[in-house]
């Protein structure tokens, strides 16, 4: 599955309504105010999603810096356009290629994209090629299941329905959090040094249920439920008592816990 075949559809609203509040929008004001205390001229965003970063960014930044925000799904960006704020240019980009010329940016951010790209050393070479020397380089990527609880819960809940043949999409989302491998991707990729700070926080979900049906319906999960005829309630039923027992009923609040990857040019 590509990543923009997994992002479309009506997946991008679920994403946003029930997913980003829990999930992103804690680590997007993490990663904003590490942009901002820079206060750069040029911003390039990389998987801006559905564009929660991009509207803090826009929001914290001078009305004199340039943002641009890309995603390489068309549903994403679209939705991410409709409801971001004026004065943000997008664009569709694939990270590991970007359109952009040699040193056109001061900073980039990426919240969550990194663990979705084929070759992560190609996407930390372009992110050196477009930054400006003396500019930084702002990435987070979610740590390991073990220490996302909610994640263990999902991939046995995959398990269950499917014994033969589980999906392992979260294997992926929580799968590059090895600092020594990113250390060695970032070298390989030119970069001299990198720095790792492990962030985590308590999310806040009105229910067990929503944040089991912001995966079902708004992740590629959906997806792949889909493809082996799966009603996504049947994901939801599965799921949520046992986050519930995790970490709560109504309101769900798992503990989480991300990697920020920084690097200067």
């Amino acid at each position: 599955m590509t990543v923009h075949a997994a992002f479309s559809g009506s997946i991008p609203e679920y994403y946003e309504r029930y997913l980003v509040p829990v999930l992103f929008d804690p680590y997007a004001a993490d990663l904003v105010a590490r942009v901002a205390v820079r206060t750069p001229l040029r911003v390039l965003e990389l998987a801006c999603g559905t564009g929660v970063v991009t509207r803090r960014l826009r929001a914290a930044l001078p009305d004199g810096a340039t943002i641009v925000a890309t995603d390489l799904s068309p549903a994403m960006l679209a939705l991410a356009a409709k409801a971001g704020p004026s004065g943000v240019i997008w664009q569709r980009a694939d990270a590991q290629a970007l359109p952009f010329d040699d040193a056109s940016f001061d900073v980039i951010a990426c919240q969550f994209g990194l663990m979705f790209l084929p070759d992560k050393v190609a996407g930390f070479r372009e992110a050196r090629r477009v930054l400006a020397p003396g500019g930084q380089l702002l990435v987070n990527v979610w740590d390991s299941p073990a220490a996302n609880p909610y994640a263990i819960e999902m991939v046995g809940a995959l398990e269950r329905l499917f014994p033969a043949n589980p999906p392992r999409f979260v294997e992926i989302v929580h799968g590059y959090c090895d600092t020594a491998q990113i250390a060695a991707d970032t070298r390989a990729a030119g970069w001299s040094s990198v720095a790792f700070d492990r962030v985590a926080i308590r999310g806040h979900a009105r229910s067990a249920a929503d944040f089991a049906t912001g995966f079902a319906n708004g992740s590629p999960i959906r997806q792949l439920l889909a493809d082996r005829a799966t009603d996504p309630d049947a994901f939801v039923r599965e799921l949520t008592p046992r986050l519930a027992a995790l970490a709560g009923d109504a309101p769900f609040t798992p503990a989480l816990a991300a990697i920020v990857i920084s690097a200067i040019r």
